[in-house]
């Protein structure tokens, strides 16, 4: 069951953002874009539980989109198909971008500004989701 205790059936919502480092509305919101995948039962005062098994979905989740940079809809994609991985590492893209006729150091060129991109894409995604 990864980093949760096997004598854990029902895990609350805080623990999950506590353990995972996702805000609540985060959760929440993944449970309207992924109702297939994150699924938690409601306790009697509307309070959300989730089971391990939703846990490492969503923690599957959180790395393809945080750590991989797919978008929600590519997430979706992969669940609709069937192809959402166990573990993030596990995710294989099936596409990549190739220049044609490009030198090796202008496609290294760009590489960079793309990862350079990226990073800044991720730290302000981060600053926005710590607001």
């Amino acid at each position: 069951m990864g980093q949760f205790m096997d004598n854990e059936y029902f895990v609350s919502i805080n623990d999950v953002v506590k353990r995972l480092s996702v805000p609540a509305h985060t959760l929440r919101y993944w449970e309207k874009q992924f109702p297939t995948a994150i699924r938690p039962i409601t306790g009697a005062a509307g309070r959300r539980y989730y089971r391990a098994d939703t846990i490492e979905k969503i923690t599957v989740i959180r790395d393809l989109l945080y750590k991989n940079g797919l978008t929600i809809a590519g997430v979706k994609k992969l669940i609709h198909d069937g192809k959402l991985p166990h573990v993030a590492s596990d995710f294989v893209p099936t596409t990549s971008v190739v220049l044609p006729h490009a030198s090796s150091s202008i496609n290294d060129s760009i590489n960079d500004d793309i990862d350079t991109a990226l990073d800044l894409l991720k730290s302000a995604k981060e600053l926005l989701n710590n607001q």
